[in-house]
């Protein structure tokens, strides 16, 4: 299983490539049990939309 912070950073990866099946599943099963990886994913999710918005209002 991952820990917080190789879940970290295939999240961030995950922005900029497909995941492999073996890292999807790994990332879900880390997610399922990490409340605090739950919240890094939702605030990642923010920022992003946050950031595309941002620029359309532009």
């Amino acid at each position: 299983m991952l820990n917080c912070k190789q879940t970290t950073v295939l999240l961030s990866q995950s922005q900029a490539r497909r995941l492999s099946r073996k890292e999807r599943l790994l990332l879900r099963l880390h997610l399922m049990f990490c409340p605090h990886c739950r919240r890094y994913r939702k605030q990642m999710a923010f920022i992003r939309q946050s950031m595309r918005q941002w620029v359309r209002d532009k």
